[in-house]
């Protein structure tokens, strides 16, 4: 589902005028992205969390020049759902 079929739905379920749902989405999504990227997670009960993950320094091969390179550490957004949120098969 893209963003502008979110906003489609949102303003269809709500009867919301799209242009006002495009905003609020745009700002929803820059709250999340300003919070993570300072390193505060987001947390929304019933549906997941924005988190920071760590990832440590690790070798890599690069395999057409037969060479190693080293990957610095770093940390990465990532989105953990929520229990009541997984599909059940």
């Amino acid at each position: 589902m893209t963003k502008a079929e979110i906003v489609n739905q949102v303003a269809k379920t709500t009867g919301i005028e799209k242009v006002v749902v495009q905003n609020v989405v745009e700002a929803f999504m820059g709250t999340v992205k300003d919070s993570v990227s300072k390193g505060n997670p987001v947390f929304l009960r019933g549906f997941g969390s924005f988190i920071i993950k760590h990832r440590a320094q690790k070798a890599a091969r690069n395999i057409t020049k037969k060479t190693t390179i080293t990957i610095p550490e770093h940390d990465i957004p990532a989105f953990k759902p929520a229990k009541v949120f997984t599909i059940k098969k």
